[in-house]
Order: structure tokens, then C-alpha cells, then sequence
């Protein structure tokens, strides 16, 4: 059989999307007659959206509309790619719908009207304090679920991690006792970063009280390295990690859409608008280029305005 590119796509997707996403490359070759360099950068970045699909919890592409779509542009913004491979990942992703609405596979194209956001002109949404503590107010009580879900929620407005970093932490990578985290970004880059007191204490609650009982159900001997567990005592999954956030948000009454990645964009706002020097940031975002963290600056410069325009005697 040949090869069409399908083989770069991750062996997690589910079974309809990664259904639609061969059928697209078969198309390309068969059809089409792109080259397999073509088709392989085709693969790859319909694998970083199929992984940030999936992780949203989305299994066919009739599940994918115009936020979710946009959602990913400025995940791309974020990820600190050059701007002509976010502009080639995204052209990807509209050829796709283009393609899955053609032959029947989704009612809409969601990615139609959608376009590259540039650095400084689309702005990344940020929540609130009061709204962040909303959140993790939700997640008060004693059951090990809401323990957990305290835990994860603390340490991702605390750090700024990425879900996948998140997930991926050890129980070596954390030290409770001097409020330090080890995180492995993209590439496999590791930095340190410090957290507060607030998540030292759900952190320090999920490890010694519930933690433990979880581990014990792994059926592997070895005991279980991951910080955060399922109820099977394994590592817990993005999918999942994913979903606690966006119960948190839905019981908090959040009318805006609420993902990791919004706490990742609310860290380093609130951060810079409390004083923090941009390249302090950038290192605690693991930004490989400080470009990438100048995106959240225009957002404390539109905070400025406002706090400026209600407070100065003559700036009305």
C-alpha cells in the first residue's frame, strides 16, 4: 500500500478523526498528486491539531466549530512556531474542513472565515483573579476527585504550564518543601519554576492524603512516578486533565470558553500586569524567543488604558 503520510499522525487519535484525516491525505496523493514532502508536512501539522483536537475532547470533525478552530490559531501563536509555519499549520486545517465538508464528514466548515492571528493584534483571553478563585472554589471538599482537581488547577495558574507539562510532571520533579517544579516543554526543554503557598497546599493535600490510595490501585508492581494519577493509579491523560478544567469553569459560571490554556494566558498576564519583567516571564513560559511572550503585553497596555481613563482627573 502506499504510503500517504498517515503513519506521522498519533496513534491516539480517535478512530473517526484519524479516519478523516487519512482520507485527506489520500487525497493529496491520489488525487492531488502532491509529493510525499508535501504530504508529510500536510501530516504533521494535522497531527498538532488532531493532538489539540483530542485533547478538547473532540472525536470527528463534526464536533469542531469556529471557536475551537480559532482557539487553536492562537494556540499556535503561543507555541513560539515562526509565522509561516503557524500560517502553513493553519492553511492545513482549512484545506481539511474544506475537504471533510465536501465529502460529507461535518454539517459546516468551521475554519472557513479563520485566519492567522499576528503578535500584538490578536489578543490572547485572560481571566480574571476573581475568576480564577472562582474556579478553584469549585473544587473545595474533601472527596479525592475535588482534592485533585485542586491540586491541578493550583499548580497551572501557579506555573503557567502547559496541560502537557502538567501531566507530565513526576513526583521527583517536585519539591513542596522549597516550592519548586520541574517542567519538560517542547523539545524536551526543562526549566524550573517556583509556585506559592496556595498551591503548595493542595499540592501537599493530593500528595500525602489521596495520592497514595490511587497509586495502590496500578496493577504494575512498580509504584506509579506520574504526580498526577486516574483512578486506575495510571498517569493522568491530557483528555482528562483537560476536562477537570473545563468542569471547573462551567460550575463556576464562566460564560467565556475556559481551557489550560487560558490559565497558561492568565499567569502570564496577571504576572506582567503586577510588575514582571517580560523576560522573567518569557523564561517561566519557556518561551524560546521573547517575541512569543510579547503577545501578553498589549494586554497589560490595554489594562493601563482602562485603569488610567478611570482614574486621571483629566483623562476624560
Amino acid at each position: 500500500m502506499a504510503r500517504h503520510g498517515a503513519e506521522l499522525l498519533p496513534e491516539n487519535l480517535p478512530g473517526d478523526l484519524r479516519r478523516a484525516f487519512e482520507s485527506y491525505l489520500a487525497s493529496l496523493r491520489f488525487e492531488r498528486g502532491l509529493s510525499m514532502n508535501s504530504i508529510d508536512a500536510y501530516a504533521r501539522d494535522l497531527a498538532r491539531y488532531g493532538t489539540w483536537l483530542t485533547d478538547d475532547g473532540v472525536s470527528r470533525p463534526g464536533e469542531v466549530d469556529r471557536q475551537k478552530v480559532e482557539n487553536f490559531a492562537l494556540h499556535l501563536l503561543d507555541s513560539g512556531l515562526a509565522p509561516r509555519s503557524r500560517a502553513r499549520a493553519l492553511v492545513a486545517v482549512r484545506r481539511f474542513h474544506t475537504f471533510a465538508l465536501g465529502e460529507n464528514l461535518a454539517p459546516t466548515d468551521p475554519a472557513s472565515e479563520v485566519s492567522p492571528p499576528q503578535e500584538g493584534l490578536r489578543l490572547p483571553k485572560a481571566l480574571a483573579l476573581d475568576e480564577i478563585e472562582a474556579m478553584i472554589a469549585t473544587t473545595e471538599g474533601e472527596e479525592p476527585v475535588q482534592i485533585r482537581a485542586a491540586a491541578l488547577l493550583e499548580l497551572l495558574y501557579a506555573t503557567g504550564a502547559r496541560i502537557s507539562e502538567a501531566v507530565g510532571v513526576d513526583l521527583d520533579d517536585l519539591d513542596l518543601d522549597s516550592g519548586l517544579v520541574r517542567l519538560y516543554g517542547k523539545g524536551g526543554k526543562e526549566r524550573i519554576v517556583p509556585f506559592g503557598s496556595h498551591a503548595a497546599r493542595a499540592l501537599g493535600a493530593w500528595v500525602s492524603r489521596v495520592r497514595p490510595s490511587m497509586a495502590a490501585k496500578a496493577r504494575s508492581s512498580a509504584p506509579a512516578g506520574a504526580l498526577f494519577l486516574n483512578a486506575r493509579g495510571t498517569r493522568l491523560s491530557r483528555v482528562s486533565a483537560w476536562q477537570i478544567v473545563k468542569d471547573a469553569g462551567e460550575a463556576a459560571g464562566i460564560d467565556a470558553e475556559v481551557s489550560p490554556h487560558t490559565f497558561r494566558h492568565s499567569f502570564a498576564t496577571h504576572l506582567l500586569e503586577g510588575g514582571a519583567d517580560i523576560r522573567v516571564v518569557q523564561e517561566l513560559l519557556g518561551h524560546a524567543s521573547v517575541t512569543t511572550t510579547q503577545i501578553y503585553t498589549k494586554v497589560s497596555e490595554e489594562t493601563l488604558r482602562e485603569v488610567y481613563a478611570t482614574s486621571h482627573p483629566r483623562a476624560r
